[in-house]
């Protein structure tokens, strides 16, 4: 029984994956256990077959007690590696079940169509890793024939799919016909001619960073609009005697992060994060600002505390981080901690935007441009037609911890408070 945390001192066995007599690859996971905080996965610390269980289902054992007798596979007892990458075309030979590759389908044309019986959708940890190196989703991983224990899918099985070219990424249901059946389109297209530009480092973490997400997060976007005429009209008379008080610019985004810090102050629930079953509510109110590079790759510098200060603080910690992103100068520490994220796609002339989720955040708001357009409101005379800034707020938020009533009324009390702003305000 491996030690799970610090109080630890014993853990429940929910459930063993793998029976006696079974064979395994290094990563696989082994057993589920449960303790008073959180649910565990223990996977195989190496390939081979577990010979004999020492406690079944329900049963509590200390941390350090032998759970079961594994048999480490032949290849493994050879390595002098303390790594060991088991080969895909070796299998242990002692209590091994023998089990049959499925050939790998050819795609030669876009009419061909093939039925997969994984139906499993468990996905041990190092499987999910793999995936996600490869950009491969869970919907496409579901497709993969596996091999392993009741039908659960090998590291084998993968990487044995992606040498092969991926033949099922681009695979449609066939609905009318069997549900587990894909049609696979041609996949020999024309890539054409073109610069080849490959990514850098950051684009590459960017771009794991946000497959990782929409993998991670079941993500729903809510909309509300905003009249933004009292703020522009405020920052408009107040921007150059700001400057000359405080020596600090005064855009928008100090002006956002103050509204949204108070926001969430008012649903401390979307200030967030997930851990296994448990929602960790984060005491601090970090805003994070999603910021566009030199280089053209994104980067998100965090106001810390954001709800502590005031907007000459907020401008301050603004303008800063606003300069160090352009010269390439962000510490570590700027860009760490941040509790939930703003992005600011009106600075490019969008009306609105669907936001991924900055993880491990449950929700990030896109605020579009403010644009002048006529507008119904309601005066003493009664109904007129004016002309008013109007903005669009869009909030992408993670289905499994925040439902419609906590994320769309969230949006909507940023929006209030940007409608509300006091326009007697002083600098």
């Amino acid at each position: 029984m491996p030690k799970m945390g610090e109080s630890i001192t014993e853990g429940t066995i929910i459930n063993w994956l793998i029976s006696e007599g079974d064979s395994f690859e290094e990563g696989d996971i082994i057993l589920e256990v449960a303790t008073d905080k959180v649910d565990n996965e223990v996977p195989a610390p190496a390939a081979g077959t577990l010979v004999k269980t020492m406690f079944q289902a329900k049963d509590v054992v200390p941390v350090g007690e032998v759970m079961a007798i594994l048999e480490v596979s032949e290849e493994v007892k050879s390595s002098n590696k303390k790594d060991v990458v088991k080969s895909d075309n070796e299998e242990p030979q002692k209590n091994k079940k023998e089990v049959k590759r499925p050939k790998p389908v050819q795609a030669v044309s876009s009419s061909t169509s093939f039925s997969t019986s994984n139906s499993n959708t468990f996905f041990s940890p190092l499987i999910i890793k793999i995936a996600k190196e490869h950009h491969i989703s869970f919907e496409e991983l579901a497709r993969i024939p596996a091999t392993g224990n009741e039908g659960r899918l090998r590291k084998s099985d993968v990487f044995q799919y992606i040498d092969e070219g991926r033949p099922y990424k681009f695979a449609q249901p066939v609905a009318e016909k069997d549900p587990t059946a894909y049609r696979i389109p041609q996949l020999n297209f024309d890539k054409g001619k073109g610069k080849v530009i490959e990514m850098d480092r950051m684009r590459q973490m960017i771009a794991d960073h946000m497959v990782y997400s929409k993998h991670t997060s079941p993500h729903v976007t809510a909309y509300v609009e905003a009249d933004m005429t009292n703020m522009v009209n405020w920052r408009n008379a107040n921007k150059v005697a700001f400057q000359e008080k405080y020596g600090e610019r005064l855009t928008f985004t100090p002006l956002f992060v103050e509204a949204v810090a108070k926001a969430v102050k008012d649903f401390p629930n979307i200030n967030a994060s997930v851990d296994g079953n448990n929602i960790i509510v984060k005491e601090d109110i970090n805003i994070g600002m999603a910021t566009a590079l030199p280089s053209g790759n994104l980067i998100v510098p965090v106001v810390k505390n954001a709800d502590t200060k005031n907007l000459k603080e907020i401008a301050s910690n603004v303008n800063e981080l606003a300069g160090k992103a352009r010269e390439n100068k962000l510490a570590g520490d700027d860009i760490k901690g941040s509790t939930f994220t703003i992005s600011n796609v009106g600075t490019f002339g969008s009306v609105m935007g669907t936001p991924i989720i900055n993880q491990p955040e449950v929700a990030i708001l896109a605020l579009g441009i403010i644009k002048k357009r006529p507008e119904v409101i309601t005066t003493e005379k009664g109904d007129e037609i004016a002309i008013r800034s109007m903005m669009y707020l869009s909030l992408s938020f993670d289905h499994r911890v925040v439902d419609g009533f906590l994320g769309g009324s969230f949006v909507r009390r940023v929006a209030d408070y940007f409608e509300q702003f006091d326009t007697n305000r002083e600098i």
